[in-house]
């Protein structure tokens, strides 16, 4: 997988070095803050070890001057639907609190746009907690449009 370089912006394929600080991201908010633990949980690794594994998803982090900063996973579905066309899903898009407000979501959302569509998928999906309402006045600002209700069902 090549860098995509921004001025000092690297978004890149998360090694397993970077996992405490993906965790970090994940925790560093009221949604994530209630359901992460610590960073160096071994679980993390597993989990870790299976995304890198997998041909279809990509964990991305967002790098800029040697420091992760932000980070988002590509899973690519395959369906039936749509002509059987491949669908990409984004995921636990976080950005750093430190960097919030200087507009590297975008850059991070956009570059998996550019992505997807490189791949040949044929839609970007994704979704967000009914309780980030500025998320969702940021997806649309990016022409993404709330089509679908989203259910889930927590098993554990």
């Amino acid at each position: 997988m090549e860098s995509h370089y921004v001025l000092s912006l690297v978004f890149r394929q998360a090694r397993r070095q970077d996992v405490p600080a993906i965790v970090a991201m994940l925790a560093d908010d009221h949604l994530g803050a209630a359901r992460e633990g610590d960073p160096n949980d071994e679980r993390y690794l597993a989990a870790f070890d299976r995304i890198d594994a997998n041909p279809h998803d990509e964990l991305i982090v967002a790098e800029r001057d040697g420091k992760v900063v932000g980070t988002m996973q590509l899973t690519y579905l395959a369906g039936l639907s749509r002509l059987g066309a491949e669908r990409c899903q984004i995921e636990a898009v976080r950005v750093a609190a430190s960097t919030r407000g200087q507009g590297l979501g975008r850059e991070m959302i956009t570059w998996a746009i550019d992505r997807a569509r490189a791949r040949g998928c044929a839609m970007v999906q994704l979704t967000s907690d009914k309780s980030r309402t500025g998320a969702h006045r940021f997806y649309d600002s990016l022409g993404f449009t709330a089509s679908h209700e989203g259910y889930k069902l927590i098993l554990g």
